[in-house]
């Protein structure tokens, strides 16, 4: 990606602080008209269970939340619509001035993350922790989705590129993080001028049916492109018959190319059986001694249509995944969760019957371990002021334990926001598409496939499974 972003703020959410549920709102007065507004909280974000039945998520919208919480703040007319709607006036007063003061802890973006290791840690009043849950879930969890599963595709793709052609079938604005997830997620471009303009993706496209079928002919159409596009053109060859007249007169026109000192760049099938006519395709183009033209291949493609394809060996150079990338069709929800971990240093829990959806109280840590190969082994969660530990447990069956003793780790959670102000650089589209393809690498296969991927190891410190057992407990009897 070389592309430079020309607008460094994300332009959807113009009135980020109402982009909440009204519940949020109401709780925030509650604290407020209960004198709690300076109590200082801890919430944590995770994810429960894995989408598209994987094994790993990439972590997405860190840098989209840490851009909007810059200018997070509840204007005039905003106020009069939360007045007309019964808000308290001493309320709306204290939110006039409304600035956020956080400090954010989280993975990086691009990150490699899994279920039940939180991946972001929000500390601040109990008032601002609350305000901005929604928008957090919102952008995390929908950019985290599209991400893994433009992974997916590109690491089945192998050495053949990825274009997002999804923004038509987009769920609305929404396209616009979609498009920048599928970045993150390793897609070499995108058909999204909008998305290129504020994350600087690159962009990418061919041309459309209306363009062949505008003409009086095919050839014609296909004449008239290359002439304006003449080392550039990809030809839809498919508006009529892909076999008995596309290639034919692709054919004619990469030859006549040739004859200017240009060469036609590619083709695309956009319907049919991709297998058998990108082979009839690619013969049909060698015999005229045309290898050099490229094939790609659209249509409702997703990561079992593209390993379909992979497996019969079509000769496809570059896909362009729409549809099924930016709706993440088969799984098209994260069920990531923000939930309180403390007040005023105070420990807190939610106690539930089924244990796994229990939470951990207190203010912690995620160390991310490596084994001896420098490959992700296994993370573990510790409060955060425990030294390092030897042994991590299973969250749910304590007599699993694995041992961690002398293995290198790093911190997952690092400071990216203290006070509201930022800690470092907010990182580009690209660097975090960059961070993402290195750490997939340091992920076994085992944990990439799609059929019944390796589980990832995920245990917590003695300290802490003795401090969420107490609470328990203590809930239990009171």
């Amino acid at each position: 990606m070389n592309n430079k972003p020309y607008n460094n703020h994300i332009p959807v959410f113009t009135n980020p602080a109402i982009y909440t549920d009204y519940y949020e709102l109401i709780m925030a007065q509650g604290y407020f008209l209960a004198g709690r507004k300076d109590e200082r909280a801890s919430f944590d974000y995770y994810f429960r269970n894995l989408p598209f039945k994987g094994g790993y998520v990439v972590f997405a919208g860190i840098s989209d939340m840490l851009e909007i919480l810059q200018d997070y703040r509840f204007h005039e007319d905003e106020l009069i619509f939360l007045e007309n709607l019964g808000f308290n006036r001493k309320f709306l007063d204290y939110l006039s001035n409304f600035r956020v003061h956080l400090d954010i802890y989280s993975a990086r973006e691009g990150e490699i993350v899994f279920p039940n290791a939180l991946s972001l840690r929000v500390e601040g009043s109990i008032i601002e922790a609350q305000l901005v849950e929604t928008i957090l879930l919102n952008v995390i969890n929908f950019e985290s989705l599209i991400a893994t599963k433009a992974a997916r595709i590109v690491h089945i793709a192998g050495h053949r590129k990825v274009l997002d052609f999804g923004l038509r079938r987009a769920q609305g604005l929404g396209g616009i993080q979609a498009s920048k997830g599928a970045a993150i997620g390793g897609i070499d471009g995108t058909s999204n001028v909008y998305a290129s303009f504020v994350h600087g993706t690159p962009v990418s496209g061919t041309m459309a049916h209306s363009w062949v079928q505008s003409f009086e002919s095919e050839l014609t159409a296909f004449r008239k492109f290359v002439e304006y596009y003449p080392d550039t053109a990809v030809l839809l060859v498919d508006t009529y018959n892909t076999l008995n007249s596309g290639i034919p007169n692709t054919i004619k026109v990469a030859k006549e190319l040739e004859a200017k000192g240009h060469r036609l760049k590619g083709v695309r099938l956009d319907s049919g059986d991709l297998a058998y006519l990108s082979r009839k395709t690619r013969e049909m183009l060698d015999k005229e001694g045309l290898e050099y033209v490229q094939i790609a291949a659209s249509n409702q493609l997703d990561e079992w249509v593209i390993q379909s394809l992979q497996n019969q060996q079509a000769p496809i150079d570059l896909y362009g995944v729409g549809t099924r990338l930016v709706t993440a069709q088969d799984s098209p929800a994260l069920d990531g969760v923000y939930k309180l971990s403390s007040i005023d240093g105070h420990p807190k829990m939610k106690v539930s019957e089924n244990k796994s959806k229990s939470t951990l109280p207190g203010i912690k840590k995620v160390h991310r371990y490596l084994d001896k190969d420098g490959m992700l082994y296994c993370d573990g969660i510790l409060l955060e002021d425990e030294d390092p530990v030897d042994t991590l447990y299973h969250p749910i069956h304590a007599e699993k334990n694995t041992e961690v003793e002398g293995l290198t780790y790093y911190p997952l959670l690092i400071p990216m926001m203290k006070d509201g102000k930022l800690t470092q650089p907010i990182s580009s589209t690209e660097e975090s598409a960059q961070y993402a393809k290195a750490q997939l690498i340091k992920l076994y296969p085992e944990h990439k496939r799609f059929e019944n991927p390796h589980i990832y190891k995920v245990g917590i410190s003695h300290k802490l499974m003795e401090l969420r057992d107490k609470l328990a407990k203590n809930h239990n009897h009171s």
